[in-house]
């Protein structure tokens, strides 16, 4: 019986129409489509920060001749301190990082996905100002991964969807 259980489980598992996104590696039809978007430039650090993890995720998918797509992501970066203390100064602050993007078509300027990620973090504010902006500076960073992370994937399931109708 126990050796029955996991083949059971392995039955079940494959009549239930799971199919991996990757299918095919870097040869499959998802692999392909995200190794051809570019990634148009983002206004400021934080742009820089997003725009490089989305590259950096991007071109591990391999690269075409020339890229059959654009992404383009306007970002909203915004801290917000919401802990006070008797004396009114701020103890806790939010950081939130929200992206709009958008897919568009290389060749016919066709808008494709229009979407949105985002995600935030909280920041302890101490007495150093300097323990606080690295803190404010380490958020972003982490915000800028997360939000690339949920950009490909979005992209990723748009891809597997167009290529798996």
């Amino acid at each position: 019986m126990k050796r029955a259980l996991p083949l059971i489980a392995l039955a079940t598992l494959t009549a239930c129409g799971l199919r991996p996104v990757y299918g095919g590696g870097s040869h499959g039809a998802v692999a392909s489509a995200l190794g051809n978007v570019e990634v148009a430039p983002i206004e400021g650090k934080a742009g820089w920060l997003v725009r490089n993890a989305l590259n950096d995720r991007l071109a591990a998918m391999g690269q075409g001749d020339a890229p059959r797509y654009r992404l383009v992501v306007k970002l909203d970066d915004d801290i917000a301190g919401f802990g006070l203390r008797s004396d009114a100064a701020i103890t806790r602050e939010r950081r939130t990082l929200r992206a709009r993007y958008q897919l568009v078509d290389a060749a016919t300027g066709a808008q494709i996905l229009d979407d949105t990620a985002g995600s935030d973090a909280g920041i302890d504010v101490t007495s150093s100002e300097y323990a606080t902006i690295a803190a404010e500076d380490t958020a972003l960073e982490r915000l800028s991964q997360r939000v690339a992370d949920q950009i490909v994937t979005r992209l990723a399931l748009h891809s597997r969807k167009a290529a798996n109708p």
